[in-house]
């Protein structure tokens, strides 16, 4: 392909049309963990829409628990009691203090989840519960363990328990964070406000999002003012310790990715003699995310970006559809792509829905992709060179929302999920930061010289401008602590939100943590499959084995070139060979091998999302995802 021709159809004429909600795109946690493949875009987009063998409906709406369970069936008592749910798994709502510092008062219910250990709980062998949090905030840990607990049991071991947990605050805990009375106002609320934002779209978008902010901040403290303000870290940390004494233990195993890394060293810090095993992965920079800064997190953007382009010119134009003649050439055809849409968006009609690519929908999608770059990049390239001969539908359907509908009941599903929950866990956990739009515009101008993608991201802290705050009596730092066994911390070379230079920062706030280094693009260490990564993190759990420090784990493939499963086996030896070339071909032995298959599905369908999982920045309505079973084909 030359390097004018992605540009040259566009002098074709194209229509303006409004931005309706249903443009608003979701860069949380899950929006960036679909399953898209190179071999083609329609190929992409159905995998986009059903993981192979249908077992999946990755849906931005509310969870449609489509066997039927009943969480309102399910008592919330001071012990557990479980319930057969989603064909393999089990359920309880656990209650603990509204607030720690009056035990007997008030209480909440945790939503809690779990894929059993195959093994009898009587068995030496059996170690327990790993408590599981995707990160967020405002993540949901039930629909993680249903989507992939029985991933995750599989690399780690039979010998545990993998237990998701909504926090205080979240889904399908009790009482939740809310805003709004319905779903109907709040989605109602998303269109007037524009919902989510990227600030440079228009020349007052910084304006709107501050003044958005303000309203909600009203709504919130007006609706829920006696509990909102025990919806934190330090009380979320409390209840993971509360359900390891409701499990009959005393230390906690555990494996928090993105904001969870914010949970895991909150609670190593606070209760680090209970302390059996912890895995934080994806690490924030833990005291700039309680200063309410989000300065530090977009150290490593660019690197993420620039992968897209190395990896799409390496792999050839017959495989990566945007490819030009260099990777700096691909950067610029790209930046064309933004000036053209910024001006003159493109109208789509699809056969479902209907909207446009304009500067926020090309944005939002790209940043999305940084989160999974070996799920996202190749359907990205495809969409990216569609949308230069003038077609947007492919860019448009990546992240496409289904019509709203909902019961616009008060506790109806819809109004159980959205953003309200990680706006008052972040801002109540941070330092309050001035109401002052025109401090909000100096800081916003700092930052964007810091990182161009702060456009994006600074819609996770400006909702705080306008958060009341009350004292900060609750646990705040600092972050370090000699810990009953040492933490293992996690980092990708390129992290598109969470820096590698945090992780070493925070490991040396625990004396013998270890920090692995997976040398990797993406969003934690499920944005890529790797064997020695996985090899490492059972061997911990299991073993209380740490990898030696400074160790640098490989991926396999690239983004481009995904190898297939094993296809040669010579005695206890497998080579997988699938589409890499000669120099990239890697042997293992058969438990890698059949490591190696489970990592490669947990990369394709690990959630939201993780967000910071792509985060809660957009229409609230739309962040959760609907999930059936534990099952994967």
């Amino acid at each position: 392909m030359s390097t004018s021709s992605p540009m040259s159809p566009w002098s074709r004429s194209h229509r303006a049309i409004t931005l309706s909600s249903l443009v608003l795109l979701a860069i949380f946690v899950w929006a960036s963990t679909f399953l898209l493949s190179h071999a083609g875009f329609s190929q992409a987009i159905d995998e986009l829409v059903h993981y192979s063998g249908g077992h999946f409906d990755f849906s931005f709406r509310t969870p449609s628990i489509q066997n039927k369970f009943s969480w309102d069936a399910v008592e919330p008592l001071g012990t557990l009691m479980w319930h057969p749910c989603y064909e393999k798994l089990q359920c309880a709502r656990l209650t603990v203090p509204l607030n720690y510092s009056t035990p007997t008062g008030e209480k909440a219910a945790i939503a809690l989840t779990r894929f059993p250990s195959s093994l009898p709980h009587e068995s030496p062998d059996y170690r327990g519960p790993i408590l599981i949090n995707p990160g967020g905030p405002g993540g949901s840990g039930v629909q993680t363990v249903v989507r992939i607990g029985e991933l995750l049991s599989t690399v780690i071991g039979p010998q545990f328990d993998i237990l998701g947990f909504d926090p205080r605050g979240v889904g399908l805990s009790t009482p939740g964070a809310s805003f709004f009375e319905t779903a109907l106002e709040r989605e109602l609320w998303s269109g007037i406000s524009d919902g989510f934002q990227v600030i440079n779209a228009s020349s007052g978008g910084l304006a709107r999002a501050w003044a958005n902010a303000v309203i909600n901040g009203k709504l919130a403290w007006e609706r829920q003012p006696e509990i909102l303000g025990h919806i934190n870290t330090d009380q979320t940390a409390r209840d993971m310790l509360t359900i390891v004494n409701a499990h009959g233990r005393e230390k906690l195993s555990y494996w928090g990715f993105s904001y969870g890394s914010v949970l895991g060293a909150t609670f190593a810090s606070m209760f680090p003699n209970n302390i059996e095993r912890m895995v934080i992965d994806g690490v924030v920079d833990i005291e700039n995310y309680y200063q309410t800064l989000w300065s530090t997190n977009l150290i490593d953007t660019s690197k993420t970006m620039d992968y897209f382009f190395t990896s799409c010119h390496a792999a050839g134009p017959d495989t990566c559809l945007f490819h030009a003649p260099t990777p700096d050439l691909i950067a610029a055809n790209l930046t064309k792509l933004y000036d053209i849409v910024k001006v003159r968006p493109i109208p789509v009609r699809t056969s479902t829905s209907y909207g446009l690519v304009d500067y926020t929908r090309l944005r939002t999608s790209i940043f999305s992709s940084l989160y999974k770059p070996w799920v996202a990049y190749p359907a990205l390239a495809n969409a990216l060179a569609a949308l230069a001969q003038g077609d947007g539908a492919p860019l448009f359907s990546m992240y496409d929302l289904p019509k709203f509908q909902c019961d616009c009941g008060p506790d109806s599903e819809d109004s159980r999920f959205g953003k309200d929950a990680q706006t008052t866990i972040l801002c109540n956990d941070g330092d309050p930061i001035s109401s002052e739009f025109e401090t909000l515009q100096e800081y916003f101008k700092n930052m964007m010289k810091e990182s161009e993608w702060f456009e994006i991201w600074a819609n996770i802290r400006i909702p705080c401008t306008a958060w009341p705050h009350g004292p900060k009596t609750r646990f705040r730092g600092p972050f370090k602590a000699n810990t009953s066994f040492p933490i293992l911390l996690i980092g990708n070379t390129a992290d598109p939100v969470t820096p590698l230079w945090a992780a070493m920062k925070t490991a040396k706030g625990f004396p013998g943590a270890v920090v692995l280094t997976q040398d990797s693009p993406g969003h934690c260490s499920l944005a890529a499959p790797s064997i020695c990564t996985y090899s490492h993190i059972r061997d911990y759990f299991v073993k209380g084995v740490l990898p030696p420090p400074g160790t640098i784990c490989p991926v396999i493939g690239t983004p481009f070139f995904s190898p297939a499963f094993p296809a040669v086996l010579t005695d206890n030896q497998q080579t997988i060979l699938g589409e890499t070339s000669a120099s990239q071909r890697q042997t293992f032995t058969r438990e890698e091998s059949e490591l190696y298959k489970v990592v490669r599905k947990l990369t394709k369908v690990s959630w939201r999302n993780s967000h910071i999982q792509a985060l809660y920045l957009m229409n609230p309505s739309k962040m959760s995802i609907e999930f059936t079973s534990s099952r994967y084909s």
